[in-house]
């Protein structure tokens, strides 16, 4: 839908969507990355989380990081340099004239999958 604008663009920033949980020393979840109610991050997990979408929006279309590795090092963050000074986006990461498919594309999962699932669920957890 934004395609054609040249003063406003939509990136999808995929840092979160291969991250796994982090672990301590022991190989168990590190606590220190999530609010009291282990669910929510905490100021630390929102760190790493904030500098994760940072270098996301300076990475080009197509190369971006789908993960985020948890190592609270500050020396990672990416910073704009002489020639690119500007966040990516499908414009000026070379996809502008490119045969780049941004049709909707079928789910990975059927639909009806989802449902057998959740019914499969219900069940045994009634069980």
């Amino acid at each position: 839908r934004y395609e054609e604008r040249e003063d406003f663009a939509v990136v999808m920033q995929p840092f979160f969507r291969n991250t796994l949980l982090p672990l301590d020393s022991n190989g168990k979840p590190d606590l220190s990355f999530f609010a009291a109610d282990c669910f929510h991050f905490s100021a630390r997990g929102y760190a790493e989380m904030a500098m994760a979408l940072w270098n996301n929006m300076l990475e080009p279309v197509g190369e971006k990081q789908t993960y985020n590795s948890f190592t609270h090092d500050r020396s990672k963050l990416k910073c704009p340099n002489p020639e690119k000074p500007f966040f990516s986006t499908l414009r000026n990461s070379g996809f502008r004239n490119s045969d780049l498919n941004l049709e909707k594309t079928e789910p990975s999962v059927p639909y009806w999958a989802v449902i057998v699932a959740a019914v499969a669920g219900v069940l045994a957890g009634s069980l």
